[in-house]
């Protein structure tokens, strides 16, 4: 893909070390995904062997205990490989290859020695997909009433109930479950790690989705499974607070995702805007135009800083649950105006299959939804503000 954007190195944040590890995963979406991602897109999937090339490469076990097979790293190398992997221009499969970005931190976290040995190894190596459950049909953002139970019966859990729009569903071979194992509400919720080769697991076809076609979404269905007690994250009923630890993360990757939607489509928008000609001139002969690009710009350079500077306090252990809303919410609006603007540039072509504006303009409309919708953000911004 030809760049002719030039931006801020964002040194302050970024170190020579970093910049090795962009060259090394943009040379890899160059070799092994971008020749291949139409293919992908169009087949609503992609080959399974893809997770062990990203695991041989270490890239899936970066920020993750040398002692299971990962590499030890900060934030930014997190920023980095998920920056480098969406110029894929395919978010549906940055969303799948990056699963285990959510469903292994609170096994990382709060696991026995016996748990991470087990369930995280095989996955850094990209052996095997984890995926994280935690939606269910009856709610989406309310987690603290779901209706999945997990009644304990001797050393075992029998676990009931569905859950949807699971990432990963179809190539998981293990789910980080929230499951309910005490009372109503937030109190009672706890995380169970699942293997898809329990009896009375079941998932469902991929759902057919508006956007992220080459990301395996399905429903889960758990019927009578019977999973060992030691399979048990943590603390029994503690397992409500262990998501709200883990959405901070997940929250500054689809704000990062966002980000980088907006990046694509105005190097997009730019390079057409210069080749195209209408009444004789350049796109860019129109003071228009020239100026929806300089507003694209603008509102991209706003929305990556404030997600990295961020980032960098969450990196030195700062609490940043409102920063991180706020930036996944504002990165989300400046997508969303990013896309719209993108396709109007390329106009009929930007509603054509083919067009990388036309996927990024469809998978884009996730993102104000998963990881908590942009309400979700706002009644979280405004209690911690009032």
């Amino acid at each position: 893909m030809v760049t002719n954007y030039k931006r801020t190195d964002y040194q302050r944040y970024f170190t020579k070390e970093h910049g090795m590890l962009r060259k090394a995963v943009r040379d890899f979406v160059k070799k092994e995904i971008l020749p291949f991602v139409e293919e992908w897109e169009e087949a609503n999937d992609f080959p399974r062997d893809l997770y062990k090339k990203l695991g041989d490469l270490g890239f899936l076990g970066i920020g993750y205990p040398e002692e299971y097979g990962g590499t030890p790293g900060d934030i930014f190398d997190i920023v980095v490989v998920t920056e480098e992997l969406c110029r894929s221009g395919s978010m549906g499969l940055v969303a799948s290859l990056g699963s285990h970005g959510i469903s292994l931190p609170p096994i990382v976290a709060h696991g026995t020695p016996g748990q991470k040995e087990k369930y995280l190894k095989p996955v850094i190596a990209g052996e095997k997909v984890s995926a994280l459950a935690v939606t269910e049909p009856s709610g989406g953002s309310d987690v603290a009433n779901l209706k999945t139970t997990a009644d304990r019966e001797g050393d075992f859990y029998l676990v009931n109930g569905s859950k949807t729009f699971i990432t990963s569903a179809l190539h998981a071979g293990q789910i980080t479950c929230a499951v309910r194992t005490g009372g109503e509400g937030a109190h009672g919720i706890s995380f169970l790690i699942i293997d898809t080769d329990t009896p009375g697991f079941s998932v469902s076809k991929e759902l057919k989705k508006t956007g992220w076609w080459a990301s395996d979404t399905g429903e889960l269905f758990f019927d009578n499974c019977k999973v060992p007690v030691e399979n048990l994250i943590g603390e029994e009923n503690q397992g409500f607070y262990y998501i709200m630890e883990n959405f901070q993360a997940e929250r500054l990757s689809l704000a990062i995702m966002a980000n980088m939607t907006s990046e694509l489509c105005l190097q997009e928008s730019l390079n057409y805007a210069k080749e195209r000609e209408a009444f004789g001139k350049p796109l860019t002969g129109f003071q228009v135009t020239r100026h929806k690009l300089a507003d694209m710009a603008t509102m991209l350079e706003a929305s990556k800083e404030f997600t990295y500077r961020v980032a960098a306090k969450m990196n030195a252990g700062v609490d940043q649950i409102k920063e991180v809303s706020m930036a996944k919410n504002f990165a989300c609006t400046v997508s969303n105006q990013l896309t719209f603007d993108a396709t109007q540039i390329f106009g009929g072509y930007g509603f054509m299959r083919g067009y990388l504006v036309e996927r990024l303009y469809r998978d884009n409309r996730i993102l104000s939804i998963g990881g908590g919708t942009q309400e979700i953000m706002k009644e979280i911004i405004s209690k911690l503000i009032l």
